[in-house]
């Protein structure tokens, strides 16, 4: 049906790594695979097997949970995008009240779990939540490098912020001879 792949930690995993609660849903718990640094593993390569045939208006639906959180979506596969690496931005764990109500005091610590279940298409959200993500965090770090080099030429008239005509260009120039000169410099805008 599916299988994941943790990139550089783990060979491809089909479904039978997963505890199967019903029909249509499926959990990894992290403890088996990984123990507590579960949060290590920032993402999951997703995909679908060559014989598994999902309706079209239906996607496997991926989720993640910290122990004593709720289960949180970070994307999904679909015949048209039939594989997937996803983000996993863990949520911070449950309070330590909540996780020591749900353990007992020799129990195991509660584990992260990936949960993986099938839904309607129309029913979820965008299919890759962390590129959005991405994209904002990015959107936002090039608005405040232009902000901080807007801010160092400016001037104040009044309660007006005065900045010469040229401003965005000599900006965007600048920007991009340091994207020419040096290959690192956007990466750190993508983080």
């Amino acid at each position: 049906m599916f299988g994941v792949v943790f990139p550089n930690r783990s060979f491809p995993m089909d479904i039978s790594t997963f505890t199967q609660i019903d029909t249509f849903h499926w959990l990894l718990d992290m403890n088996t695979f990984v123990g507590e640094a579960y949060d290590s593993i920032r993402e999951v390569c997703i995909f679908l097997l060559n014989n598994f045939t999902l309706p079209p208006d239906k996607a496997l639906a991926v989720y993640i949970q910290s122990p004593g959180s709720p289960f949180q979506f970070v994307g999904a596969v679909t015949l048209a995008r039939p594989s997937a690496v996803l983000s996993l931005p863990w949520p911070d764990p449950g309070g330590e009240g909540l996780h020591k109500q749900l353990t007992a005091p020799d129990a195991a610590p509660l584990s992260a779990k990936i949960g993986v279940s099938v839904e309607d298409l129309a029913s979820l959200p965008s299919l890759d939540v962390a590129a959005e993500k991405r994209i904002e965090r990015l959107a936002m770090k090039v608005g405040e490098n232009l902000f901080n080099f807007m801010q160092s030429f400016c001037g104040v008239d009044g309660s007006k912020l005065v900045v010469p005509m040229d401003i965005l260009d000599r900006w965007f120039k600048k920007f991009q001879e340091r994207a020419k000169r040096d290959p690192e410099y956007l990466k750190g805008f993508a983080l």
